[in-house]
């Protein structure tokens, strides 16, 4: 069971002690990601990711690698869209271990004039990284579409001319203005001592004051609907079709995720048995729904030879037609219930999947569901609430379309 503790700065801690486990797992969660920034900064959330690993005044940025390494620790990071997070994963015995060196990051990094510059080629290099791959590159190409003129469209990595004008005054002041202890949550899962986890987070994180409590400025995303082709020299083609989905927190989510099972969550899936098993015409395809504060997305993805591309959209479209007409039957609706609480049992199972769960629900919508919850909501999605979604999502007036690669011939959506 988790439990939530306030501290008189504002910082939140939420943990869930697992006692048969020897390991724990640590995150800080920042509100903050590609959504707060603007056409000056996009990228600058993820570069602040980075620089946090680059050394603070009382550690180099091998040391830092260091420190966990040798405890067999693992000590990484990753930026989202609303939300960045730090993160340990140590032996029981560690714990204070990776208080220690998160806080020492998050507060004492030096932002070295050198180190920005070095690690501004590192993310530049992971740009061209991305570029190069297509199926990874398609999805923000969606995005981006679809969200035009919206900060939930800009990419999570930035751009080129953006990251070249990061300097240490302006990583400071966006620190300085979403890196506050109102927007922060620190999830912790695994075996530990209840009072002295309390005790080393108030001994390293109680003295963080800001000026003023943080609030979201996000404006809300108006979906617009759209199409881009990306022409790229690619042996594959990479498409993503996707219509506007349910916002975080709203628990249409669930029968959404129930949905997506039947239709393209899986192997067993409708669309991956059909146009991968039947007729072979794909390495890889599946669906899955997106959500975020006030927006969500749901997408199908899949990757062909550019001659298959009319085709699979043709038999994509020909399953979604399907779908609207005769929906699911209930044979499969409880077989995706099933799959859906197997799957969330065993991330239960993992102190790392936890701490995520427990932090990011905190973070982005200030409760969390006990797994007893969750799997009530599970078991009580009904045939009518399937109907629901399928009503909702699945309206070809606000069906988009991006694809890549060596595409010659017109694309009929």
């Amino acid at each position: 069971m988790f439990k939530k503790i306030l501290l008189d700065n504002g910082l939140r801690l939420v943990y869930e002690r697992i006692s048969y486990v020897r390991s724990v797992s640590v995150g800080v969660w920042v509100g903050t990601g590609s959504r707060n920034e603007n056409t000056k900064n996009n990228g600058i959330s993820h570069f602040i990711e980075h620089m946090l690993f680059k050394g603070t005044a009382n550690r180099t940025a091998k040391e830092i690698a260091q420190c966990i390494d040798a405890i067999g620790g693992q000590i990484n990071a990753f930026t989202g869209k609303e939300c960045t997070c730090y993160y340990t994963k140590t032996l029981d015995t560690h714990l204070n271990v990776s208080l220690e060196v998160l806080s020492d990051m998050l507060f004492n990094s030096n932002f070295a004039g050198n180190d920005i510059k070095v690690e501004k080629k590192v993310v530049v290099e992971e740009i061209g990284m991305y570029e190069d791959t297509p199926e990874e590159l398609v999805h923000d190409i969606f995005s981006e579409m679809v969200w035009s003129g919206n900060s939930l469209g800009y990419p999570i990595l930035g751009t080129q001319e953006c990251i070249s004008g990061f300097n240490k005054k302006m990583i400071n002041q966006y620190m300085e203005e979403n890196y506050t202890p109102y927007n922060t949550v620190i999830s912790v899962a695994g075996n530990f001592d209840e009072e002295q986890l309390i005790q080393s987070v108030n001994k390293y994180f109680g003295a963080w004051q800001c000026k003023k409590e943080y609030r979201d400025k996000f404006v809300t995303a108006q979906y617009r609907t759209d199409r881009t082709v990306r022409e790229k020299d690619t042996e594959q083609a990479h498409l993503c079709m996707g219509f506007p989905g349910i916002e975080h927190g709203d628990d249409r989510i669930y029968s959404l995720l129930a949905l997506n099972n039947i239709f393209g969550g899986g192997m067993s899936s409708r669309l991956f048995q059909k146009i991968r098993e039947e007729k072979g015409l794909v390495y890889s395809i599946y669906s899955y729904p997106s959500t975020y504060k006030t927006a969500g997305l749901f997408m199908i993805y899949a990757g062909m030879n550019p001659e298959c591309l009319q085709t699979v959209i043709d038999l994509t479209k020909k399953e979604m037609d399907l779908l609207i007409k005769k929906g699911i039957s209930r044979d499969e609706l409880d077989k995706s219930k099933e799959q859906l609480k197997g799957n969330f049992i065993l991330g239960l199972e993992s102190t790392n999947s936890r701490m995520n769960s427990i932090g990011k629900a905190e973070l982005m919508l200030g409760r969390i569901n006990t797994p007893e919850e969750v799997l009530g909501k599970m078991d009580r999605i009904t045939m009518d609430n399937i109907r629901e979604v399928i009503d909702m999502v699945f309206k070809y007036e606000n069906l988009s379309m991006s694809a890549v690669g060596n595409l010659k011939k017109e694309i009929i959506l």
